[in-house]
């Protein structure tokens, strides 16, 4: 059973899904991985005859711990450890810093069919609707203490408070540390010392912790947020999820202080780029609008959902891992079309096709007669070419209007991918008005082999992909030369270099005319070459 349906199976009715994130700045692709995973939770559930409530939660009280690259570190720096909330806009489009980096990231949650009830911890604290959990946590605050000390080894002083003012004198609430609590107002320091990435002002006093006046420390305010709105399910990321990690200790101090039971959890591993993981705040990795602008919805949702939640998504945008990406969606496709109507249901699918079906938005999945991204990429490449014309006569069947739009779809996946991802070694350059310089040093061996393959080539009955790429193979084979100092002499004789793609597809985007006269000019340039060094 897919993972998602069986969380809904064991569950009770009435759930409420929770996710969470801190806008800190460009929000990465890998936060979108917990977006999907508890979309499809809620969408398993729905399923299952147990339609949930779906919520996300905005943690826009945080504070901006550091100036994105990308943004005017002159502007923003004097903002570190200010509320995210109370943090500027990086443009007009926006009231605040935290709506506009949610904004660019909502948009994506529209593009893939996410649609949770989006909550903002501003409006929680400022509507007192946290008041009471203020209270709380503030009175019972040696209980919160003995779970960090217990859970996680961490030690808080006698006089530790778990709550963070908005300091009155500089606006910062990151340096403030509260050490008293009199059952209405908090005496709190807003301390230099308190970070070693931006000094408080010093300033102290007395104050209401209520309405808005400052936050609770994240584990705690987890804790606060999972019953003022009834949740039931929230997964975490490994690096939340490991022992003695931040969700144990919010799982500790929801059973001391509340005497309550935490909502569902189960871990899901990070989203790495070149095994690197990514970080809104410090630019590493693609942004998740960045990605949607690339990927059609379903394969961003694929992209998630192919992978088990507690194995590591490695994904970069390069040629082999976008290209591979769509064929295991265009052969889910396939395997989905061979299946008889009544197999075809949801409920009769098997578990491997799971991915497919909840990567769709509407969860219906539409077949079509796919066109390899790959050759699109090439075809684009090619010099002279009507593009639907190549599409069309390509293609083993006549091509549905639904085909068509998949088609142009792909195609402008990749114009994207071309123009803002391959690097200039990935890209097809083809020499087609002049030999390479390159391919005027081939050696004896590789020469043979040209003039062997022109024959050959004069004799494929059909110019296309597969018989040309056993063509180079046979003749090779003939010849018993080594395959890649074969291929070689391919690649250098249209490209200039040593490697290209598959070297079959390669010839197939050219006329066979003009695949033998730029063979027979390379032999013979490399024989009078030969002749004039002898």
């Amino acid at each position: 059973m897919f993972w998602a349906d069986k969380i809904a199976e064991d569950a009770q009715e009435n759930q409420i899904v929770n996710d969470s994130k801190t806008p800190s700045g460009r929000v990465h692709v890998g936060s979108l991985r917990g977006v999907v995973i508890h979309d499809v939770i809620q969408r398993a559930l729905k399923h299952a005859g147990k339609p949930p409530k779906f919520l996300y939660g905005v943690d826009d009280y945080d504070a901006l711990d550091t100036v994105p690259h990308y943004l005017d570190q002159e502007k923003f720096a004097p903002f570190l450890g200010f509320p995210l909330c109370n943090v500027p806009s990086p443009e007009d489009s926006a009231s605040d810093y935290a709506k506009y980096f949610m904004g660019e990231f909502l948009e994506v949650f529209e593009y893939l069919g996410v649609r949770p009830e989006v909550y903002y911890l501003r409006d929680l604290y400022r509507s007192g609707q946290l008041n009471s959990y203020i209270d709380t946590f503030l009175k019972n605050a040696h209980l919160v203490r003995e779970a960090y000390l217990e859970v996680s080894k961490a030690h808080r002083p006698d006089d530790w408070y778990p709550f963070q003012i908005t300091c009155e004198n500089c606006g910062k609430i990151a340096t403030t540390i509260v050490s008293d609590y009199n059952g209405s107002e908090v005496f709190y320091t807003c301390k230099p010392d308190a970070t070693d990435w931006v000094q408080g002002c010093g300033h102290s006093g007395w104050i209401s912790p209520f309405n808005g006046n400052g936050k609770l420390p994240w584990k705690v305010e987890w804790v606060a947020k999972w019953d003022l709105l009834g949740i039931t399910i929230e997964l975490a990321g490994k690096d939340h999820s490991q022992k003695g990690g931040s969700r144990d200790v919010a799982n500790a101090i929801c059973r001391k202080v509340l005497r309550k039971q935490p909502p569902f959890h189960s871990p899901y591993e990070f989203i790495l780029v070149n095994g690197t993981k990514m970080s809104s705040s410090k630019g590493v990795g693609s942004s998740a609008k960045e990605i949607a602008e690339l990927l059609p919805p379903e394969l961003l949702r694929f992209l998630m959902l192919r992978t088990q939640p507690k194995t590591v998504i490695n994904f970069a945008p390069n040629y082999e891992t976008t290209t591979r990406l769509f064929r295991d969606y265009d052969a889910l496709i396939e395997k989905y079309q061979a299946l008889s109507p009544d197999v075809q249901q949801e409920s009769a699918l098997p578990e491997d096709l799971m991915p497919l079906f909840y990567a769709q938005l509407d969860g219906v999945i539409k077949p079509y007669h796919p066109v390899d991204l790959s050759t699109l990429i090439s075809l684009l490449q090619v010099p002279h070419r009507d593009i639907h014309e190549e599409i069309e006569r390509r293609s083993t069947q006549p091509l549905s209007e639904y085909d068509l739009q998949i088609a142009d779809q792909r195609i402008s996946v990749a114009q994207k991918w071309l123009a803002d991802y391959a690097d200039e070694e990935e890209k097809l350059v083809l020499y087609l008005d002049k030999i390479p310089e390159k391919a005027r040093d081939l050696t004896q061996e590789q020469i043979a082999y040209l003039k062997r393959l022109i024959q050959s080539l004069a004799n494929v009955k059909a110019w296309e992909a597969e018989e040309l790429q056993t063509t180079l193979f046979s003749t090779a084979k003939e010849l018993e030369m080594q395959q890649p100092v074969a291929f070689k002499a391919v690649y250098l004789s249209f490209l200039g270099k040593e490697r290209g793609p598959k070297a079959g597809a390669l010839l197939s985007y050219l006329e066979r005319s003009f695949v033998i006269s730029r063979l027979q000019d390379i032999v013979q340039a490399n024989t009078s070459q030969t002749a004039l060094v002898s």
